[in-house]
């Protein structure tokens, strides 16, 4: 199943202005923006995939998997992400 990247940033920012860019420039910022294990994260449950799943996945206790998650939707809803992620 393919993750719609689009769908996943609009529904964990809070007041999102104006419309989001392409699939392929939201990833290329998105991956340029979170470290490694941020997006790895993200994705995966973005994608549905177990908080356990994703722990084994990246070496991490669910604990660290929640909290990095948590630092993603704070860096997807602080203001100057949220302004690269859009066309204005």
């Amino acid at each position: 199943m393919q993750l719609d990247i689009a769908g996943a940033i609009t529904s964990n920012i809070k007041i999102l202005q104006g419309e989001l860019k392409s699939e392929k420039e939201l990833i290329e910022i998105l991956k340029k923006r979170l470290t490694k294990k941020e997006y790895k994260v993200f994705c995966a449950i973005e994608s549905g995939i177990e908080e356990s799943k994703v722990a084994d996945m990246v070496n991490m206790d669910s604990q660290g998997v929640d909290e990095t998650y948590q630092t993603v939707i704070k860096k997807l809803n602080q203001e100057k992400l949220k302004y690269e992620l859009t066309i204005l």
